[in-house]
């Protein structure tokens, strides 16, 4: 930011369509650095105060979403491990039951996890709402309805706790957030209101000086030195920034009152249906739950919204001490001397029997309130700011739009007398060109005065002619990377689709079952002749099989004796043998 309010400024005569060459690098350097270190300059006070905001402010629902987003990352490991794990014995589904009381426990904030007493209440709301007779269902859930299941059972355990906190049987642990944002609210409004008041009068008084200066010459002389333009437009950008926060926080405080309203006619509801009965239908005090569950949820968000306006007043403060240390209260009174101080309501009620006569003008386009719907909403430029004090007496004033507002190419501007009004009528382009002229001196006033759109131009350089002589060359290329996601939309994988043609005719087949099916034809009398009827049919065909028979024998053992083998008295040696082996058939 400082380099490109050196590099705007006219005065340091720095070309933007020219690129820089050795010698401005090193001058841009110095004037940065310098910028830098005059800590007793209000504008580097202003530019750290933007640069603040910008990086750290947030609208509502950005805030809330980014707070909603941290708090689904936090649990994400809790509820993966709860979706993903297949319990099958008795042990491990009390263990994933213990699980799903840990989510309900930080899934909504209602008191400390480590409180035994916050565990045994938020165990006997779930085992009301979802014994662990169920686990068992659960478990047979896909995913995402695991995911589901646990959302909702989250809130319906929340709505029960704080029914019981009403009735004065539970809830422990759980803040009374109505009371406090009853509480809160008024002292953040309070502490805005004083801020918003300090820099009223910080205004005033510089701008009633400026004024001072411009009248009287050896004023001017005497005051010149004393950066009171910059000091005025801290203050200025100081009260925009508190004027968002303000709006804000009404915008919480409207929605607290919405929320209490709704909170105690649902409770109220909730009592009516229950009436101490034994047994109630769940489709007519589960949606009451849900409805309890999600205002506390408003609450608690009203609560972080809360504490992010207080933070950012207070971080905002220090930006501000600069205006003590320049003008001590003493010095800025003797200042103020036979001067008058005007407030802007001052101004704007001086200049309220006054408005633009339309016939002095033949193409200018003027709106008024009496002539033109929604009058409040129109887009003023410069941020409301007279458009013919900023260019040529370096002040923002405030725009009365009871004069009139110009219509100049699609844009609307104000201004603070009807004299004013008649000089930037004249000539428009002139003025505005000298409103963009004051901006580049005083970089804080591009994003004090919404001026961003006219200083696009300064990204791209021109062309040079003389490549070798300049230090700094254009940028012409790039690296970018973009990413998309595999599957943006839910998969739609067909499980019965095949692509092998065989396996298809194999279904086909299949599904015809010709083998006990018959094709039948019949003609009628006004069919005759007409075509030609064909059936078709199975021919018949041989069947032959062919069987294997196993068979075995059985044959005698032979049983053959010999005698005489070992001789006898005799000389000579008789054998006898003697076969008393089976026959076949007795076997």
């Amino acid at each position: 930011l400082q380099v490109k309010a050196v590099v705007l400024d006219p005065r340091n005569d720095f070309d933007v369509d020219q690129i820089l060459t050795k010698k401005d690098v090193g001058n841009l350097i110095q004037l940065c650095v310098a910028r830098l270190l005059d800590t007793t300059n209000p504008s580097l006070s202003t530019i750290k105060m933007q640069v603040y905001f910008d990086m750290n402010y947030a609208n509502r629902a950005e805030l809330l979403s980014e707070q909603r987003r941290v708090l689904e990352g936090r649990l994400a490991p809790m509820v993966r491990d709860i979706t993903e794990s297949r319990p099958r014995v008795q042990e491990e589904m009390e263990n994933v039951y213990c699980k799903i009381v840990s989510y309900m426990l930080l899934s909504h904030g209602l008191g400390s996890p480590t409180d035994i007493e916050v565990v045994r209440e938020v165990t006997a709301a779930l085992q009301s709402v979802f014994p662990q007779t169920e686990m068992i269902t659960f478990v047979s859930l896909s995913k995402k309805s695991k995911e589901q299941e646990l959302k909702n059972l989250a809130m319906l355990v929340t709505g029960i706790r704080l029914y019981n906190k009403e009735c004065r049987k539970g809830g422990s642990g759980i803040d009374d957030l109505p009371a406090i944002l009853s509480e809160a609210i008024p002292s953040a409004t309070r502490t805005v209101d004083e801020g918003l008041n300090t820099c009223h009068k910080l205004a005033h008084q510089y701008t009633a000086l400026l004024e001072s200066m411009q009248e009287d010459h050896i004023r001017y002389t005497q005051l010149s030195s004393l950066k009171l333009k910059e000091a005025l437009f801290n203050v200025r950008q100081y009260e925009a920034f508190l004027c968002i926060l303000l709006s804000d926080a009404i915008t919480s405080a409207e929605e607290v009152e919405k929320m209490n309203v709704q909170f105690t006619a649902t409770m109220e509801q909730l009592k009516n249906t229950v009436q101490n009965k034994v047994s109630i239908d769940t489709k007519e005090v589960f949606p009451l739950f849900v409805a309890l569950s999600n205002l506390w949820t408003s609450f608690q968000d009203e609560i972080l919204l809360l504490s992010f306006l207080t933070n950012m007043s207070n971080n905002l403060q220090q930006f501000l001490e600069i205006q003590s240390q320049l003008f001590p209260e003493e010095v800025l009174a003797s200042l103020l001397e036979e001067v008058t101080v005007k407030t802007d309501e001052e101004r704007i009620r001086e200049t309220m029997g006054t408005r633009v006569n339309v016939s002095d003008f033949k193409n200018r386009e003027w709106l008024f309130p009496e002539t033109t719907e929604n009058f409040d909403q129109l887009l003023i430029q410069y941020h409301g700011f007279c458009a013919h004090a900023i260019g040529v007496k370096g002040l923002p004033l405030p725009g009365n739009p009871a004069i009139g507002i110009l219509k100049h190419k699609e844009k609307c501007y104000v201004f603070s007398s009807q004299e004013a009004a008649y000089i930037f009528a004249q000539d428009p382009d002139k003025f505005i060109q000298l409103n963009i002229e004051k901006a580049k001196e005083h970089a804080e006033l591009i994003q004090l005065l919404e001026l961003r759109h006219q200083f696009e131009y300064l990204a791209p350089y021109a062309q040079a002619r003389n490549a070798d002589k300049w230090l700094m060359k254009p940028t012409i290329k790039c690296d970018s990377s973009t990413q998309t996601d595999t599957h943006i939309l839910p998969p739609t994988i067909v499980t019965s689709y095949e692509w092998n043609e065989w396996e298809l005719r194999r279904k086909a087949i299949k599904l015809a079952n010709l083998r006990r099916k018959l094709t039948h034809a019949m003609q009628t009398d006004l069919s005759c002749m007409r075509r030609e009827n064909s059936t078709q049919v199975y021919l018949p065909k041989d069947v032959s099989t062919q069987t294997k028979r196993d068979s075995s024998s059985n044959v005698p053992r032979p049983q053959i004796f010999l005698e005489g083998l070992r001789g006898g008295s005799s000389p000579t040696t008789h054998i006898v043998k003697v076969d008393l082996t089976r026959a076949v058939d007795e076997t």
